[in-house]
């Protein structure tokens, strides 16, 4: 086989490579780790995800290219997750979730797939290299945090 065959598969492989990594960004799954958590378990993996996403959050805004896209992948696996890291029965320790959250589960879970899609526009915008709308799906994001917190964290 020649260098330039080579070459070429070896390019080509880096870039269905690349569009994989995307796509699973794109389109994570739950990590299926946090169905076999205790309650404390996944109380300490909420607020480890949590303290995450806000650390993410204040450093985003300075970001660009690669960098924005990487804080986004954060927020969309963090976001992807959040759901299923508040079972029933899982208020234990020092969780501060409101029992409410069981009550309006819809409303709670729906506010965490805005963020979401708030988190793909990020880093589509990310890679886009728009600011503007890099920034709009931020501060979307911010808002969205302090909705779910004043209706459902003591």
């Amino acid at each position: 086989m020649s260098l330039l065959k080579v070459s070429t598969l070896i390019a080509a492989g880096a870039m269905l490579a690349t569009f994989a990594v995307g796509a699973i960004a794109q389109d994570m799954a739950v990590d299926p780790a946090i169905a076999t958590m205790s309650a404390d378990q996944v109380v300490a993996a909420r607020k480890a995800a949590m303290k995450e996403n806000g650390g993410t959050l204040k450093a985003a805004g300075a970001l660009t290219g690669a960098e924005a896209s990487a804080a986004a992948d954060i927020l969309i696996k963090n976001f992807t997750n959040f759901p299923a890291m508040f079972p029933e029965g899982s208020i234990v320790g020092d969780s501060k979730a409101l029992p409410v959250i069981w009550e309006n589960k819809a409303d709670f879970d729906g506010i965490f797939a805005k963020d979401l899609e708030n988190a793909k526009a990020m880093k589509a915008a990310a890679e886009a290299g728009d600011a503007d709308a890099y920034g709009a799906a931020l501060k979307a994001i911010g808002g969205s945090c302090g909705e779910c917190h004043q209706k459902y964290r003591s």
